[in-house]
């Protein structure tokens, strides 16, 4: 069998295979962030498909933190109801699942700039091309707020059922803000150096730890490394890593920080069609795996089973997460796991993800073409 189908664990949570399924926004949701029976549709057909651990789309623990108006959120109890017919749909296929939290901060100003609100960020760092629409600087009480509102967000969590929370903390939202210096200009204790960076980081894990307790795993996407000069460089984002995994966190997905401009040239890259065009964070991954003594998980342009089982072999990394292949195939797992060793069809063309931030349910192209035809 192959080492990609053998059962692994992180911390207490035992994982049938090292597949995971990365976190994919699909606006399967309504109203103020309520989730939908399509989303309970999509996860329970992923769970079907073989994956071992599914990590849900990033998930509102503040309304301020929201990128959209009907962002999947768990900013009150109230979402705990149709979060456990989620998680009851997963666990009834065999898999685990996870939640990723997260807050948009500057991110979230393409919505609150519409309704004449700007959005909250470390700094007000104006003419930054890398964000659209206005933020303000954070104040001290609105930073306990948050950490106040992920320690929260996490216990709600586990009352839903979740198996674990991954804390999202790469690509453009407000904890890589907190950690790049282009974003962080404060001269505070929440800016500086890295160690104040890191500061809101550590709260939001205690925070968390507080209201789940010790045994409940509580993971971390981190961007190591900005997609941009001046930003967030890799022996800062390392440094980071270790400090995460020492602090308490029991698993590492590494990613890119706050990316740079296009986005399918450095975050979700396009034109993945050969072997050495995937697997575009490996050499983070595997350099932060030699440095941490937690699970790390592997994501970016991953389509070639040869490939992953040869990064987990190699000890470069302990699980592949894939993202856009499980929106073409939802099943190509459990093909794998009948002996195939096709690559994955996805052609990294990303007009799922294109279409996705025009506001349209996530769907592959090919897939919606079939559908048409049928």
């Amino acid at each position: 069998m192959s080492l990609l189908f053998t059962p692994a664990r992180i911390a207490n949570l035992e994982l049938p295979n090292r597949f995971v399924r990365s976190a994919t926004n699909d606006r399967f949701t309504e109203g103020s962030g309520f989730i939908t029976d399509r989303k309970v549709a999509l996860y329970s057909e992923l769970a079907a498909g073989g994956i071992g651990l599914i990590i849900s789309s990033v998930t509102s623990v503040h309304p301020m933190g929201k990128h959209t108006v009907s962002q999947m959120s768990i900013a009150g109890d109230e979402y705990i109801p149709r979060l456990k017919k989620l998680t009851g749909a997963v666990h009834g296929k065999g898999a685990k699942i996870a939640i990723q939290l997260g807050h948009a901060g500057r991110e979230a100003a393409a919505y609150w700039n519409t309704v004449n609100e700007r959005s909250l960020a470390p700094s007000a760092v104006e003419g930054d091309p890398y964000f659209r629409g206005e933020s303000r600087a954070m104040t001290e009480a609105e930073i306990w707020e948050v950490i106040e509102a992920y320690g929260e967000g996490a216990r709600r969590a586990r009352e839903a059922g979740f198996d674990a929370v991954q804390v999202h903390a790469a690509h453009m939202f407000l904890l890589p803000q907190f950690l790049s210096p282009q974003t962080n200009r404060r001269s505070d204790r929440w800016g500086g150096s890295l160690g104040n960076r890191l500061r809101i980081h550590r709260e939001i894990y205690r925070a968390m730890r507080k209201t789940t307790g010790k045994d409940y795993p509580l993971f971390v996407k981190l961007g190591v490394q900005d997609g941009f000069a001046g930003g967030l460089a890799f022996d800062e984002g390392l440094r980071a890593a270790v400090e995460l995994a020492q602090l308490g966190y029991e698993a590492l997905e590494i990613s890119q920080g706050l990316r740079g401009t296009p986005y399918q040239e450095t975050e979700f890259r396009t034109g993945i069609d050969r072997r050495e065009k995937e697997a575009y964070f490996r050499g983070w991954a595997a350099e932060v795996k030699k440095n941490v003594t937690v699970p790390v998980i592997m994501v970016g342009g991953l389509r070639t089973f040869e490939l992953m089982e040869e990064v987990v072999r190699n000890g470069e990394a302990d699980f592949v997460s894939l993202c856009r292949p499980l929106i073409r195939e939802p099943g190509i797992v459990n093909e794998w796991k009948r002996g195939s060793r096709r690559r994955a069809a996805c052609i990294s063309c990303n007009k799922c993800l294109e279409a996705n931030r025009r506001g349209e349910a996530l769907a592959c192209i090919f897939n919606r073409r079939a559908d048409e035809q049928a």
